[in-house]
């Protein structure tokens, strides 16, 4: 993924002059690093052997009465200090130090962060905050890595003395000790990196989100009992009920559909939407496990040397697979409803239709990723709870009106999947028009536009001169996240409907030559794509050319959409063998129905779990691969939840917006064995109402 690859190789980078420091100065400079003490116990030995006067803070930047306030902590705490007072001693227990094993990568010591906030004695409470230090600022040496290295190591003051108190402290320990004026750029302490056991109070959005969530579980509750004690027949549930009802919506869930019910469905759906949902949490989990604090950051010189590295660089791909899933059921779905009008679309309902399955939840998430990240957990680095919470309070209308991918800063960035795909949607109504007037004409001119897309994308990245080592990130934007820089798979995957509703269900006979010419072709497509650039990227001085990288991104936006197409062709048609075995399995149908609810959730589980870390971690693929599985365990459990309180009660009030010529009966069917003609190809949603439902938004499981 491009933003991925200009993202890890300048980095990698500096990894290559860390492997060989041959900077003499900086590792002479950083052996006076070793006169230090563990800096807590520097700390201590400072202050028992001061006096206040020695401590004076008078500077007229600074408030008098936070001066004597903190003054007056100081001076308990070097009194507790001499006595031997425990509190005392667990102030400077929980500093960390200088970080061991520079050389690898590690920059963080968290020191103990429970240890310190949970310090109170009388008004005194500990407050934890971070102390960034540049080793080359305050050695005096300039080199790649010294300049790369920003140590972060823990303190813990009283919670009185703010970070301008902290930062004079400080730099009068390490100006005692090294002799030298450390510039206040070298080392210091932000306020914004501290933190104490004082709870920020609830403000109205996260009373009015706890409200939302307790409310629709009342509901919920309520229904679900009215269903299992007074409902005898759940045949005849009454609609209401089948909305709201948990026991209705969970068994429309993981209820499974024989393979055989309906030649209509296209199975194989599932697991391609299903594979492609694991693939992007697993991208994202290795996105957060590099920004993690781990002990080895330069072991990803190596790592990003594997072939296995290709599945993370180029996880865009499982992007593109939704893409095309989503342009299919659209036409399909929609092609075959208007042979059953007479070439009518209700155009303002299928928008409606889709915005009530959508918009709900996606203001939910919003409301929740914002106002509860911080009611959730805690941790050393968890100040301020979710990351993009200031571009939510800014930015949250650019993600509810689906433009964000046009943003500079977007609220629950990886929901800019959901903008593209629902531009696209927006314009469907056009394409179907003319499909269904003017046949293959129409469906030529699509292929023109996806011609003309291809060139479009091509010619940027030439004119730009783009390279794989780019930080620019308007240059990103323009090459990722802009509508018409994915169109082509979903115009793609757009084409195939129409060709599955032209064909209606035909059985095309093959010879073994043209099936195993189809797979080979497929093959070669699909792992080109991921390991075309493997043999540049052994270096990080990559040998591609502009021409040549602009052809591989662009042919693969094409090639990808055309592999997964001959995968469902062969898997409905029964080519597929072994694939269409695996991805027509009948328990991919549960996650496929959660997918939606999966995609809009795994960033909050990925988030908690890597915020809350109180020490260092190890980067491995095995221990990626841990809590990768650990990640999509919690997210579907919490998927799950979520679908029964928000997701399937909310979209399932479009059973109300159906015609009402159809009985109840006819509305349940879909979700077991007739979801054919319109939803059962999606074959997602737990109420599974027909429609592009769940899988336009079930494909949402974009990458960033």
């Amino acid at each position: 993924m491009v933003n991925l690859v200009s993202f890890i190789l300048p980095f990698g980078l500096v990894l290559i002059s860390a492997e060989q420091p041959e900077d003499k100065s900086f590792l002479q400079g950083f052996q006076g690093l070793k006169k230090l003490k563990p800096l807590g116990i520097e700390f201590a030995d400072y202050f028992q052997n001061v006096t206040l006067n020695d401590l004076s803070l008078s500077d007229s930047s600074l408030p008098t009465q936070e001066d004597l306030l903190c003054l007056n902590d100081m001076a308990q705490f070097m009194m507790a200090l001499r006595s031997g007072q425990l509190w005392a001693l667990k102030m400077i227990d929980s500093w960390g130090s200088i970080p061991s094993g520079l050389f690898t990568g590690n920059i963080y010591d968290l020191g103990n962060f429970d240890e310190c906030i949970n310090i109170k004695k009388d008004n005194i409470r500990g407050k934890y905050c971070f102390l960034e230090a540049y080793p080359s600022k305050m050695l005096g040496s300039e080199s790649a890595i010294g300049a790369f290295l920003k140590m972060k190591t823990a303190t813990c003051f009283p919670a009185s003395c703010s970070a301008t108190h902290m930062n004079k402290f400080v730099g009068a320990i390490v100006q005692r000790i090294l002799n030298v004026s450390i510039p206040s750029t070298a080392m210091s302490i932000s306020d914004s990196s501290c933190q104490t056991n004082e709870k920020e109070p609830w403000n109205a959005l996260t009373i009015l989100t706890i409200v939302i969530l307790s409310l629709m579980g009342f509901i919920v509750a309520l229904f679900t009992l009215y269903d299992f004690f007074l409902c005898k027949n759940q045949d005849q549930l009454p609609l209401i009920v089948k909305v709201f009802s948990a026991r209705a919506n969970s068994r429309a869930c993981f209820r499974i559909v024989p393979n055989k019910s309906s030649p209509n469905v296209i199975h194989c759906l599932n697991g391609i939407r299903g594979m492609s949902l694991f693939w992007v949490i697993f991208l994202h989990q290795y996105m957060n496990v590099l920004y993690s604090p781990n002990i080895n950051r330069f072991s990803i010189l190596p790592w990003f040397r594997r072939p296995f590295t290709n599945f993370f660089l180029h996880g865009q791909f499982s992007v593109d697979s939704f893409f095309f899933i989503g342009g299919l059921l659209v036409s399909l779905i929609a092609l075959r409803l208007m042979d059953k009008t007479k070439g009518k679309l209700n155009v303002p309902m299928m928008y409606l239709r889709r915005l009530i399955r959508i918009v709900p939840i996606l203001a939910m998430a919003i409301l929740v990723y914002t106002q509860l990240t911080g009611v959730f957990g805690d941790g050393p680095l968890f100040k301020g709870g979710y990351n993009g919470k200031a571009s939510c309070e800014k930015n949250w209308y650019l993600t509810m009106l689906f433009v964000v991918n046009f943003a500079n800063d977007m609220c629950l960035d990886h929901t800019w999947y959901l903008a593209v795909d629902m531009q696209l949607f927006l314009i469907s109504p056009i394409l179907l028009f003319a499909l269904y007037k003017w046949g293959k004409k129409a469906a030529a001119g699509i292929v023109v536009l996806i011609v003309l897309l291809s060139g479009c994308l091509f010619a940027t990245m030439m004119v730009n001169h783009y390279s794989i080592t780019s930080l620019d990130l308007s240059l990103q934007k323009q090459m990722y996240f802009y509508t018409h820089t994915h169109a082509a798979p979903w115009l793609i995957g757009f084409l195939y409907g129409y060709f599955l509703y032209l064909s209606k269900g035909k059985k095309f006979q093959l010879s073994w030559i043209a099936v195993w010419s189809g797979w080979i072709l497929c093959l070669a497509m699909l792992f080109t794509s991921i390991f075309a650039l493997q043999s540049a990227l052994q270096t990080f001085v990559p040998q591609v050319t502009t021409l040549e990288l602009s052809l591989y991104y662009t042919l693969t936006r094409v090639g990808w959409p055309l592999a997964i197409g001959w995968v469902v062709f062969a898997c409905m048609q029964g080519y597929g063998g072994l694939a269409n075995s695996f991805l027509s399995s009948p328990l991919w149908q549960p996650i496929s129905k959660l997918s939606y609810s999966a995609y809009i959730w795994h960033s909050f589980i990925q988030q908690i779990n890597q915020r809350i870390t109180r020490t260092n971690t190890y980067f491995s693929d095995y221990q990626v691969m841990l809590q990768f599985w650990s990640t999509l365990g919690f997210t579907l459990l919490f998927s799950y939840l979520l679908f029964l309180l928000i997701e399937a009660p909310i979209g399932g009030l479009d059973m109300l917006l159906r015609p009402q010529r159809r009985a109840p009966s006819e509305i349940k069917t879909p979700t077991e064995s007739d979801q054919t003609t319109k939803n059962q190809i999606d074959d997602d949603n737990s109420t599974s109402q027909s429609e592009p439902k769940a899988t336009e938004s079930n494909t949402q499981t974009a990458t960033d």
